[in-house]
């Protein structure tokens, strides 16, 4: 398989309220990130739970496209069925538009037309990374994320915050409903910036000398830890030594001033932009789906993440009651584009009815 890391086969995910399902019923689901690609070959039971039969992982910047990627993984599970590999559920940062995900942090462009041409494929279902994302946390197990508000339990039902901070910010708004879920996905990566210190303020200003308009993502992502990291060189007058997010976090280890503050200033706004977008969808729990957090985690107890967090005004005995929890099952975004797939199932049976009736019906992502 060229250029995969394979990473482990055969889980299970628990199940979610789902439309029935054939016994045995196979499809491919796939995370597609700035980094990396993950792809699945998922196995259904008829009471909805999903079964991961094989899993890679493929780094994007080996490979031309998506669809170079997608091409090897059907090319390796040829026995997995015909019908199995003509299906897929990909998860993707960005929008759909005119045909293709826009997305400013993929290497390359994604083209539905070429996907289903070179494939030949007959369901191609495209849906937001954190869209899937909050899908995904629904089906894990107990012990696939880590509680950060120690002490701090979910006590009641409600709308669930995904939130991760990787290759961009992600964020997706998940709202229980008895026919299933409802998720609205968000781009709140690309909102403005909104320093709450002066030394953020600072920063601000800085970054605007490039771009008047500084989104979120440019500080809370990978790349973003790296912006921090050259505003605050630069603020020092001093030339940066660092240029990846681990150098950096390592540095801030060893005692390095600009990392560190780098590290901190990081955390804070971490904790600032959960608290603001918990409150925007009336969140009662947050899930952190990985991304650059874990390299991290031994920072954010020392730091302001969580006095920024629940530093809301009048808001701030609601968010003192709010969970936070890091997700650790990396397959997370695969599982949850299985999990759309499964329960919009049911609505893709009744609209290919329809149409075979000549009712009127609805189409397929």
């Amino acid at each position: 398989m060229g250029n995969a890391v394979d990473i482990g086969s055969r889980t299970t995910a628990a199940r979610q309220p789902a439309t029935q399902v054939a016994a045995g019923l196979r499809f491919v689901a796939a995370d597609v990130g700035g980094t990396n690609a993950r792809v699945a070959l998922i196995q259904a039971d008829a009471a909805g739970r999903i079964e991961i039969l094989d899993y890679h992982r493929y780094p994007c910047a080996a490979h031309s496209g998506l669809t170079a990627i997608l091409a090897d993984f059907v090319a390796a599970h040829a026995d997995a069925g015909q019908a199995a590999l003509q299906c897929m559920a990909i998860a993707s940062a960005g929008v759909v538009l005119d045909g293709e995900v826009i997305n400013s942090n993929l290497p390359w462009r994604i083209s539905l037309r070429e996907l289903r041409e070179t494939l030949g494929l007959r369901e191609l279902h495209v849906i937001n990374d954190f869209a899937a994302a909050a899908h995904g946390v629904q089906r894990l197990a107990a012990g696939d994320s880590r509680l950060l508000t120690p002490g701090i339990e979910a006590s009641e039902a409600g709308p669930v915050l995904v939130v991760g901070p990787g290759t961009g910010l992600g964020a997706a708004i998940c709202i229980p409903h008895p026919a299933g879920t409802v998720v609205v996905p968000t781009e709140a990566g690309m909102t403005a910036f909104a320093p709450g210190t002066e030394r953020e303020i600072e920063i601000l200003r800085w970054m605007q000398q490039r771009s008047r308009h500084v989104p979120t993502e440019q500080l809370l992502s990978g790349p973003g830890l790296v912006n921090l990291y050259d505003a605050i060189c630069a603020l020092g007058g001093r030339a940066p030594a660092m240029r990846a997010p681990a150098e950096i976090s390592q540095a801030a280890r060893a005692g390095d001033p600009a990392a560190r503050e780098a590290v901190d200033v990081f955390c804070a706004l971490l904790g600032s932009v959960i608290g603001d977008l918990a409150m925007i969808g009336g969140a009662r729990a947050v899930f952190i789906a990985g991304g650059i957090v874990p390299q991290l985690l031994d920072f954010l107890p020392h730091g302001d993440f969580r006095a920024r967090l629940v530093d809301k005004g009048a808001m701030r005995p609601v968010l003192e009651r709010l969970p936070v929890r890091l997700v650790e099952n990396e397959r997370l975004g695969a599982i949850g584009a299985a999990g759309w797939y499964l329960q919009h199932l049911g609505s893709r049976q009744d609209a290919a009815g329809d149409r075979a009736t000549n009712k009127p019906g609805h189409t397929g992502a």
